[in-house]
C-alpha cells in the first residue's frame, strides 16, 4: 500500500484488514486503506463491489466480521457524528416537511441555534437555485431538488469529514458542476471528503488519491497520477473526422474510440508527434491532439468491464 501525505499523523479515515460477507456471499475481503485530512478521496467500484457496505460498517451501521475501521484514530459513535457528514445514496428526508423546517431541524440536531440554522439554510437555497422552495414540502420538490437539501443538510455545521455516496447521481451536467464546485469549497475550508462516485471525470479533477474495489480488494490505491501510471504510460486522448473509425496500428492500443473521440495508449518508444504524423498521411482529420496519462475512465473500464453496471 502505498504511502500516504503525513503518514506520521493519524488518518481521518483508517480501515485495516476489514472482512464483511452476509450469508455465504463475501462482500469484502481483506481491504485495507487510509483517507488523510484535507485529502478529496475517491472510493471507486462497481455497482455492489461493496462500498456502501464498507461506510455503513465505518459509522457502526454494520458490524465488522474482521478488521479495524476508525474515523480520527477511534471507531465511530454517534457522540462524534458533529464531525461528520454523511450523504447516503438512499436519500433521507421528512418529505411531508417544509423544506426549510426540514433544514432547520437538521441544524438543530448539529448544535446550530434556530436562528443560525434558517440564516445558513436561506443562504444555501439561494446558492442551489431553490429559494422559492423554502416554504415548500419536500415531497413537491423534484428528485434533483431534493438531492441538493440532502447535500445542504449534510454540509450544515461545516463538519471535518464529508461521507458521500454518489452526490451527484442523476443530476444534468450544469448542476453536478454546481454540486462539485460545492464540494471543492468545502475541501477548501478544511474538509476532508470521503466521495463515492461512478464520474470519472469528476474524480480525476478534484480527487487526490483512490482507491478501485473489485472483489472486495483494492485493486489499485495511491494518488490519481500513481493509478494512472500503474495503468500505462503515455496516452493521446484526440477529436477527428474524416473516417468512421481510426485506422489499426501495432503500436497504438486504442482504449476508446466513437462518435468521433478516441483515447490510445503509446507502446514505449512511439512518440505522440510521429503518431500524429501517421494519421495525418492515413486521411485522418484532427481537431484536437492532447499527450497525457491514461483516464481514469478508460481504467474503470478495463478493470470493471461489463460489469461495471454505472448510471
Amino acid at each position: 500500500m502505498p504511502d500516504g501525505p503525513g503518514t506520521t499523523a493519524v488518518p481521518v479515515v483508517h480501515i485495516e484488514h476489514f472482512a464483511m460477507g452476509f450469508g455465504d456471499r463475501r462482500v469484502i475481503d481483506d481491504l485495507s486503506f487510509d483517507v488523510y485530512a484535507g485529502d478529496t478521496f475517491g472510493f471507486l467500484g462497481s455497482n455492489g463491489a461493496g462500498k456502501t457496505t464498507t461506510i455503513r460498517a465505518l459509522l457502526g451501521i454494520y458490524e465488522p466480521q474482521a478488521g479495524v475501521l476508525e474515523v480520527n484514530g477511534r471507531p465511530f459513535t454517534p457522540g462524534s457524528s458533529g464531525e461528520l457528514g454523511y450523504l447516503p445514496e438512499e436519500r433521507g428526508l421528512y418529505k411531508k416537511e417544509p423544506t426549510l423546517d426540514t433544514m432547520v431541524y437538521f441544524g438543530r440536531l448539529k448544535g446550530m441555534t434556530a436562528k443560525d440554522a434558517r440564516v445558513w439554510s436561506l443562504r444555501y437555497l439561494e446558492r442551489v437555485g431553490l429559494p422559492d422552495k423554502a416554504g415548500v414540502n419536500l415531497e413537491k420538490l423534484s428528485g434533483g431538488e431534493q438531492q441538493k437539501v440532502q447535500l445542504g443538510v449534510t454540509i450544515m455545521g461545516h463538519p471535518s469529514l464529508l461521507i458521500l455516496d454518489e452526490p451527484t447521481k442523476g443530476f444534468d451536467p450544469v448542476n453536478r458542476r454546481l454540486l462539485m464546485d460545492i464540494i471543492d469549497e468545502q475541501k477548501t475550508n478544511g474538509a476532508t471528503v470521503m466521495m463515492v462516485t461512478h464520474q470519472m471525470d469528476d474524480v480525476e479533477r478534484i480527487c487526490d488519491r483512490i482507491v478501485l474495489l473489485k472483489d472486495g480488494h483494492a485493486h489499485a490505491y495511491g494518488t490519481v497520477a500513481e493509478v494512472q501510471e500503474q495503468f500505462g504510460g503515455t496516452t493521446v486522448r484526440l477529436r477527428y473526422e474524416g473516417v468512421p473509425r481510426l485506422p489499426a496500428r501495432e503500436d497504438c492500443r486504442v482504449l476508446s474510440d466513437a462518435d468521433g473521440s478516441a483515447e490510445l495508449a503509446l507502446t514505449p518508444g512511439v512518440e505522440p508527434a510521429e503518431l500524429l504524423a501517421w494519421l495525418l498521411g492515413q486521411g485522418v482529420s484532427v481537431s484536437s491532439f492532447t499527450p497525457g496519462r491514461r483516464s481514469l475512465d478508460s481504467i474503470f473500464i478495463e478493470v470493471y468491464g461489463d460489469e461495471s453496471g454505472r448510471a
